[in-house]
């Protein structure tokens, strides 16, 4: 049977009612910019993630980029970070005219390895940019302490983990800011783009609100340069629906990765996801490491199976970042990584049958090879 990498439908029928309400609710109020449902969406996500505000922006890369400036980082300042993650973490450091610094992964995780990062702190590093990839968070505890140790900010990238724990606390509350993605494919997906900033931090809140409406604290007066980056009502109302039932669909997504885990366990050539002691893993996207990845891939695809590589080249390693000056073999984890990963359907909706359906495509692709 075919089996959809990702399909929202399912999970939007579902709350259907309660979607249309809340749209049709923004629509006959006439407000659709930084209204009752941004302010309320902030402080509700803000009491999830476990920190006191929240900061509704445009996009996940617009989050990291104003708290990035929120947080003190200007042009020539050196901001640590792993190559093997999305394309806007490194924009938003440059955006700035800052310079990313770039550190390998940790192969299990896929997350930055810290020991390395030790070596990488010089004069001009201002920060450390941590990704929390795939649906689990980076080590934070020895991140934290380097950090403090040198005088560091610490901007978590948890586009992929919100809900994920470490050590009993939840990616944004552990470094100076987070910063989440509503993309559609995110466990918390708008309709649309949207993002938001979290931070414990009341200065770097206040600057992060005024970044994001035109550097402007009273209308019309414009205190530093700012940007146009707000979270719209419509954005903001479908997913105060949506994180009611987050919790539901992520204790969904790690039945289904308990079920992929189980299937796949006597399948040599595939290594399982890693989930670190004392974390808990939300399953943005079920990856694994596989061998003869690309033909697995394209075996899947015949099958009507969705598969998707997260990411196939390194950023160290595409054409417009040359300007940092590295070069293949500069980072093994990160390019090992990229030849071997492949991301399975996970969604909430998953049945067992179709988890059962991949898991047996894999197999058998492994014992016909």
């Amino acid at each position: 049977m075919p089996v959809a990498f990702f399909d929202n439908k399912q999970q939007h029928s579902s709350i259907r009612k309660e979607l249309d309400e809340a749209v049709s609710a923004v629509a006959d109020s006439g407000r659709f910019i930084l209204g009752d449902n941004v302010k309320a969406l902030e402080a509700e996500v803000a009491e999830y993630c476990g920190v006191k505000h929240g900061i509704g922006v445009a996009s996940g890369t617009d989050a990291i980029h104003l708290a990035l400036i929120a947080c003190g980082i200007r042009p020539g300042d050196e901001v640590i970070t792993p190559p093997f993650t999305f394309v806007a973490t490194i924009e938003a450091i440059c955006y700035i005219g800052a310079k990313p610094v770039f550190v390998d992964i940790d192969h299990k995780t896929f997350n930055l390895d810290v020991k390395k990062a030790q070596k990488k702190v010089g004069r001009k590093t201002k920060a450390i940019l941590p990704v929390h990839l795939y649906g689990q968070t980076a080590d934070m505890e020895p991140i934290i302490e380097l950090a403090q140790k040198h005088g560091l900010k610490v901007v978590e990238d948890a586009a992929q983990s919100i809900g994920a724990e470490y050590r009993g606390r939840r990616a944004c509350s552990m470094g100076d800011a987070g910063c989440l993605s509503f993309f559609p494919t995110k466990n918390l997906g708008c309709f649309g783009d949207g993002g938001m900033i979290l931070t414990n931090d009341d200065e770097v809140a206040e600057t992060s609100r005024v970044l994001r409406g035109h550097g402007s604290k009273t209308t019309y007066h414009y205190d530093m340069i700012g940007y146009n980056s707000r979270l719209d009502e419509l954005q903001a109302a479908i997913l105060r629906v949506k994180l009611r039932h987050l919790d539901g669909w992520t204790k969904a997504r790690q039945r289904n990765a308990a079920a992929y885990d189980k299937a796949l366990s006597q399948i040599m050539e595939v290594h399982r996801p890693f989930v670190e002691d004392g974390c808990t893993h939300v399953y943005n996207q079920y990856t694994i490491r596989a061998k003869n990845r690309n033909l697995l891939k394209d075996h899947l695809k015949e099958k009507g199976i969705g598969a998707m590589v997260y990411y196939p080249l390194s950023l160290h390693l595409h054409k417009a970042y040359q300007g940092l000056k590295y070069k293949f073999g500069d980072f093994p984890e990160a390019e090992s990584a990229q030849e071997e990963v492949l991301s399975l359907p996970i969604f909430p909706e998953l049945k067992p049958e179709q988890i059962a359906e991949v898991s047996q495509a894999i197999n058998d692709f492994y014992l016909n090879i």
